[in-house]
């Protein structure tokens, strides 16, 4: 089976030197250590060394460790804003982001996605509401790589507001980090605006092919995080084999710059291949490939069993209500692990099942007809 499914950007997921460290990792601590929060007997130098080579690649003084990336926003959020600050965030960002503003307990106002001419007139509400609160202060949060259209936040644009604006801004680069710049630091580096971002936050669940996640920023605010955020102070440290594997993985990260190039080969090999071939995969500018097709739920069901059943392609959809009726989005992830033969058998398999959609062929009460195991 082809699977362009996975969060595994680098291929790092069963990388030989990546498994030899888990399983010795594993085998020398077992998950139970360390056995306590890092406030109290969770603390060590391997958690404190990632951070401190996760604050130095990211060009930041300081990170914290966050025991999951999804988590980790919404109690980021929560501990970055009291009921007299402002979040304006962006309309499309990921889930994470707005679960952590619905549970906001003061004003945040919401920009549509990645216009800036919106972005500013919600600046100038909030600007306006903390005069005349005459306290708090506005944080703006969007994204470095939206991962459902792939197209990356404005950070240039939005940075460039800085000088207008009193804000901090916050950036959810789960899709970046790893993928975009020279060095694979992210959005930030991509745009040249990484100094402007005042605190970048990312997962290990997507680059790395791992679990936890990490803001980074100045000293003072990572501090104030670090003693004040619920879901690290009342929750159980990162286990050792994760914390020691996360640190191979950002090493690999660094200094196998092959890694990401390959990454981007097969990216660029499969948007081109999908133009050429007349798909539409809209705005993307980054190695997330949206496949955007007309059709219902049940003909986006049945040609996802045709495409795994009798292809070989396995790759989700999202379909009502996620999106509007009749609209189908395949969301494709290359990794450095694909070959130019998966990419060629994808790009073949997707030109015939089109033909079948536009045919009319999936507007079926069966699915396709399963080849024989």
């Amino acid at each position: 089976m082809i699977v362009w499914s996975l969060n595994n950007y680098l291929g790092l997921a069963n990388h030989p030197e990546i498994r030899k460290t888990d399983a010795e990792a594993a085998a020398q601590y077992g998950l139970a250590t360390p056995m306590g929060a890092r406030m109290m007997s969770g603390n060590t130098s391997q958690h404190e060394l990632l951070e401190k080579k996760l604050a130095e690649f990211e060009g930041k003084e300081d990170a914290i460790l966050l025991n999951y990336g999804y988590q980790g926003m919404v109690s980021l959020i929560d501990v970055l804003c009291s009921r007299h600050d402002v979040i304006v965030y962006d309309a499309e960002s990921h889930a994470c982001i707005i679960d952590g503003v619905r549970l906001h307990p003061g004003h945040r106002y919401v920009f549509k996605h990645n216009d800036m001419e919106d972005f500013e007139k919600q600046l100038q509400r909030a600007a306006h509401l903390i005069d005349k609160q005459k306290s708090g202060g506005i944080l703006v949060i969007t994204e470095g790589v939206f991962g459902m259209a792939g197209d990356q936040g404005k950070l240039k644009e939005i940075t460039a507001l800085k000088n207008k604006y009193e804000f901090r801004l916050l950036v959810d680069d789960a899709h970046g980090f790893g993928t975009l710049g020279k060095t694979g630091a992210g959005a930030g580096e991509a745009q040249g605006v990484q100094d402007q971002v005042d605190l970048y936050f990312s997962t290990f669940a997507k680059s790395m092919a791992s679990i936890g996640a990490f803001v980074a920023g100045p000293k003072n605010i990572i501090d104030y995080i670090r003693y004040n955020i619920r879901s690290q102070i009342f929750a159980k440290s990162l286990p050792m084999p994760l914390v020691i594997g996360n640190l191979k993985r950002l090493e690999l990260l660094i200094t196998r710059p092959e890694m990401k190039q390959k990454l981007w080969d097969n990216a660029t090999k499969l948007q081109n291949g999908l133009k050429e071939r007349g798909f539409d995969i809209g705005n993307t500018d980054s190695v997330v490939t949206p496949v955007y097709m007309k059709g219902g739920v049940e003909e986006a069901t049945a040609m996802v069993m045709d495409l795994r059943e009798n292809y070989g392609i396995f790759c989700s959809i999202v379909v009502y209500p996620v999106i509007p009726k009749g609209h189908i989005i395949y969301r494709l992830i290359p990794t450095a692990t694909h070959t130019d033969e998966d990419i060629k058998a994808t790009l073949n398999a997707f030109e015939v099942t089109k033909k079948k959609l536009d045919a009319g062929e999936y507007k079926v009460a069966a699915i396709p007809h399963m080849a024989e195991a």
